[in-house]
């Protein structure tokens, strides 16, 4: 589970985020980044999955739990690259990254880190 300092969870953050317009897309998972930090706090992370996705929370929350994982294992080993200039970071997955597994969203996660 990833810490609770690493967390995004107040709704007008995840706004804030999508205002800033700062996207990326791959594999099924679009990657939205906030605006740049200017303090040394660690950067807030949510991962969002819309019902408009898949009908069934287990589907949806499946998903989460994969792009959480894979964000989790790369900050782990410190792969986050040039991620770490933002204050917020939303991941958004979308029905292409519905049926994956857990290597194919991890890449994904990780092409988009390195693209930002």
């Amino acid at each position: 589970m990833l810490p609770k300092q690493y967390r995004l969870k107040n709704r007008i953050a995840f706004k804030a985020t999508y205002k800033v317009k700062n996207s990326s897309h791959s594999g099924g998972v679009t990657l939205f980044a906030g605006i740049l930090k200017k303090d040394e706090a660690p950067t807030k992370v949510g991962f969002v999955v819309s019902k408009k996705v898949h009908k069934r929370a287990v589907k949806r929350n499946r998903l989460k739990r994969l792009m959480r994982e894979s964000y989790r294992l790369l900050l782990k080993k410190g792969e986050l690259g040039n991620s770490q200039k933002y204050m917020s970071l939303v991941f958004v997955g979308t029905d292409n990254a519905l049926g994956k597994k857990f290597d194919e969203i991890y890449s994904c996660i990780k092409k988009l880190l390195e693209r930002i």
